[in-house]
């Protein structure tokens, strides 16, 4: 069932003394309450009922941006709609890329198309301040429910076990924001539970130590998240640690140094054949329909962000950020299953190139709508340069309307099954001990069978063809920047597309911006932090 966050008290933060503000993101949390008609956090917690009303709250902080959805933000100084994690997620990870270019004007927004963004940048410092707003609560969390909290108050042991169990998700979620601080920042400060409460300079780590303290969270969560499969949709089990932990040996050259891929292919072999996730024997395009939590789709879901169209009240962010922002033009919002668009994301025609027979309705991965829509973008600010995409829809996969038309059901798949194919598939390519080409092939043909593309042998398995396999197949999914950097694309010439320098036909980038630079506001709170190269 989706877990409902549907009645968390917008008073939760005052309750735990967690709000952040935009001069003091890097202290962790202070518990004092501001006002007297505030509770201190240990009469809260007296509630057997209150610690799964916290964990709902990590959860929901994946999809909004505050209490009571956007109206009152977790981060002061930015709204909402533009702190909510996954919008944000999807700023960094596509309008930097070949996938998505947004129309808009806001502040330095535009920047993030063109690869000139700048430390000063709102943007920017939102996810940096969003992810360690997460870490805080969790951190908070994780304090609150020692053995030595519980037994004080009096929990009994059926709570205690559950609450363990808690316990680990939030670790998990920890560990996934650090995982986004890593791979955007590099050198970030760790904080953990072990921390003092109140202000003070965490020291900043290096990339490498924060991929070690990820790993070794990771690895530790085996022991103690519940088995695969075994908590409720929408939760995180073993099989989404193993996940992320194989998505950071993926990359381990980029993070470290070292290659990892021997690793990663151990564990992808591991999920696929062990974990009880498969791959979604459906039309691809319900995966991205608003019943994807109950049509088939769920079945490759390892770790989804949970929408509600009646539970969860998020004006702008997350999927009704994606689904209004991709909605404009000639496009008929009520058959995307909204009230409404906002003329804002395409996606650019290199992309779309990576579809050739798109128009002959062969790959249908390929979700484009053309009608009005220029393949060329002469004009980033018009919505009509460039073509729309139809790939989340507010829809049910019969055809049938969702709860509501302004805010989605739609779950956004974070981590799904037919990511671990691919990874496999890439771990062969690069000759990664234990992964066997011919299985490999295998994978990448059992997804584009279900697309309806053509099936490909041994010999077209090599880097180029993967990372083209990756964009078909998980597009849109906060993946692209990410992939483009471990392929060494996403800066200098190998490849360009259109806006990306700042120039129409596209241009090389310099290196350094590869990392994300340290958001200038971070700095003046914490002058400990060091920039990093370039900016």
């Amino acid at each position: 069932m989706k877990l409902s966050f549907k009645y968390i008290s917008y008073f939760l933060l005052l309750v735990l003394g967690l709000n952040l503000t935009l001069t003091s993101c890097t202290s962790d949390l202070d518990v004092t309450p501001k006002d007297d008609d505030e509770f201190l956090s240990e009469t809260f917690f007296q509630d057997p009922a209150s610690y799964k009303q916290v964990l709902a709250k990590l959860y929901s902080g994946l999809f909004v941006g505050g209490n009571d959805g956007d109206g009152k933000p977790d981060i002061s100084g930015i709204g909402g709609d533009f702190s909510s994690y996954l919008r944000l997620l999807f700023v960094m990870q596509e309008f930097t890329t070949d996938e998505a270019i947004i129309a808009w004007a806001d502040g330095t927004l535009p920047t993030m198309n063109t690869q000139k963004w700048a430390p000063a940048n709102e943007f920017l410092y939102g996810v940096y301040s969003r992810a360690f707003y997460e870490i805080s609560l969790s951190n908070e969390f994780l304090r609150q429910t020692t053995d030595e909290k519980l037994d004080a108050r009096g929990v009994d042991a059926n709570l205690k076990a559950e609450i363990a169990n808690f316990r680990a998700e939030a670790r998990f979620l920890r560990a996934f924001s650090y995982y986004n601080l890593m791979d955007l920042f590099g050198n970030v400060p760790i904080t953990t539970e072990n921390d003092p409460v109140g202000f003070y300079y965490p020291e900043q780590k290096t990339r490498a130590e924060v991929f070690a303290f990820i790993e070794s969270e990771l690895k530790d969560l085996d022991a103690s998240l519940v088995a695969s499969k075994a908590n409720e949709y929408g939760r995180i089990d073993k099989t989404a640690a193993k996940f992320l932990l194989a998505q950071i040996y993926l990359n381990a050259k980029v993070y470290t140094g070292t290659e990892m891929y021997g690793e990663a292919a151990k564990l992808a072999t591991d999920v696929i054949n062990n974990s009880g996730y498969t791959i979604a024997n459906v039309p691809y395009k319900n995966l991205f329909a608003a019943d994807n939590n109950t049509n088939g789709a769920q079945s490759e879901f390892i770790f989804p962000i949970v929408a509600d169209g009646n539970a969860i009240r998020a004006t702008g962010g997350g999927m009704s950020f994606i689904l209004h922002a991709s909605i404009g033009g000639s496009m008929d919002a009520a058959a995307q299953g909204m009230d409404g668009g906002w003329q804002g994301i395409r996606t650019r025609k290199e992309f779309v190139s990576l579809f050739p027979d798109e128009t002959a309705t062969a790959d249908k991965r390929g979700t484009f709508y053309t009608d009005g829509q220029n393949l060329s973008i002469t004009n980033v600010g018009t919505f009509t340069d460039g073509y729309a995409v139809t790939k989340f829809t507010n829809v049910k996969s019969d055809g049938s309307k969702a709860q509501r038309n302004d805010i989605p059901d739609t779950d956004f798949p974070m981590l799904r099954l037919s990511d671990m194919y691919l990874m496999y598939a890439e771990c062969a390519v690069r000759g990664a001990a234990g992964a066997d080409m011919g299985t490999a092939v295998g994978y990448v043909n059992q997804l584009r069978t279900r697309a309806n593309a053509t099936a490909i042998t041994a010999v077209n398995m090599n880097l180029n063809f993967i990372l083209d396999e990756r964009g078909r197949e998980l597009f849109w999914e906060c993946h692209r920047r990410t992939d483009l950097i471990r392929f060494g694309k996403f800066t200098g010439g190998d490849k360009v597309w259109e806006w990306k320098g700042g120039v129409q036909s596209g241009s090389a980038t310099a290196s350094y911006r590869n990392l994300m630079p340290i958001p200038a506001t971070a700095i003046q709170a914490n002058p400990t932090l060091k920039q990093n190269t370039g900016y």
